[in-house]
């Protein structure tokens, strides 16, 4: 299966809605505004606006299709560091920003007070961040795992976690059990069993690095192909609906973002530090109309190559990029439309490199 995650991500006409999961459609903006049932712009004759350079049989130079070990060997560490296993350091003295695990008992004039201790079922404190009692934390510092010594603190003058103690002197006996450091997994078999098989499919550390390889062959192919054609393409204007459909689009996820934040729509534009839609067209124009010049050029070759979509390609798309079998939340979201145009960028993307020649 060739997964082609990061090609997809190339272009930001592909609008790739993974990042827009948490969107919906209750704010007014209506995402498929503008297309048609075969995620086409209704209005929009790509053709007339469009001089497409030769894209069948594009030359593809060996050095962008050629992969490194240093490549692959980047992605494997990303997907190591999303499982990372706690290692116990015991032979090197605490130093500031460790993570310790401890034990403790408490005392005030020799008599141990309630709350005090772990009783022996250890706890982890990350020196410098974790918030306790005086200088607590920092008198672990250099001691060593296996050490057992008297840590001496004084409470606040207002403890309210137990006013019976505001403004004793204490005395914590502190064993540290050891030191906690977090690193990637060693890449196995049994690895790729556990952690990506139901998600990727693979089932060993061979099918992961061959689909690795590939995966980055064809995202090099694709952002070198379509960085040709954008550059070999000769637009006349751009379709005025196009570019004002961005600037709504934008809008209408800082809009989203500012929901996030429990912000009203009228604050929105704070985010974006701007006091008015018309300033935040202004500051972005060159953004927007470079998506809009991504989505005319992308719907050029769709009909000039003649490409289109059916539900089984959206349903693949939905399969291969989020890995989703119900995406039935995100038609309802965004529109059967959107989901139409987003599959027929990814297959036009595909086509391209499918009939690029390798150097």
């Amino acid at each position: 299966m060739r997964m082609k995650r990061k090609a997809a991500g190339l272009l930001a006409g592909l609008m790739l809605i993974g990042t827009l999961s948490g969107c919906t459609a209750e704010k007014g903006f209506n995402y498929s505004e503008g297309l048609d049932e075969d995620g086409r712009w209704t209005e929009v004759n790509a053709l007339d606006y469009v001089t497409l350079p030769e894209y069948v049989g594009m030359e593809v130079p060996e050095q962008t299709h050629t992969v490194t070990q240093e490549a692959i060997d980047e992605q494997v560490q990303k997907y190591l560091d999303a499982y990372p296993v706690t290692k116990q350091i015991l032979d090197r003295a605490v130093e500031d920003g460790d993570t310790v695990n401890i034990d403790y008992v408490g005392s005030v004039d020799g008599v141990e007070f309630e709350g005090g201790s772990t009783q022996g079922n250890g706890t982890d404190v990350i020196i410098g961040t974790t918030n306790y009692i005086d200088d607590f934390l920092e008198q672990l510092i250099g001691h060593k795992p296996g050490e057992t010594f008297d840590v001496e603190v004084t409470f606040p003058e207002d403890y309210s976690a137990n006013p019976d103690l505001s403004g004793k002197d204490a005395v914590f006996v502190v064993t540290i059990n050891y030191i906690a450091e977090e690193t990637a997994p060693e890449l196995t078999d049994e690895f790729v069993q556990t952690n990506l098989t139901e998600q990727y499919g693979w089932e060993n550390v061979e099918q992961m690095l061959a689909q690795l390889e590939e995966d980055l062959r064809w995202s090099a192919c694709a952002e070198y192909i379509w960085n040709a054609i954008v550059e070999g393409s000769q637009i006349t204007e751009l379709p005025q609906s196009m570019v004002d459909y961005q600037f709504n689009r934008m809008l209408e996820e800082y809009k989203q973002m500012a929901e996030g934040y429990g912000m009203s729509d009228d604050q929105a534009l704070t985010l974006a530090q701007v006091s008015s839609e018309e300033e935040l067209r202004e500051k972005y124009i060159d953004d927007l109309e470079s998506m809009a010049k991504d989505e005319l050029i992308l719907q050029a070759v769709a009909d000039d190559a003649d490409i289109h979509v059916t539900e089984e390609d959206v349903a693949s798309y939905f399969k291969t990029y989020l890995y989703l079998d119900d995406y039935s939340s995100y038609e309802e979201n965004f529109g059967k439309e959107y989901l139409r145009r987003v599959a027929l960028n990814s297959r036009v993307l595909e086509y391209l490199v499918d009939n690029a020649v390798m150097a």
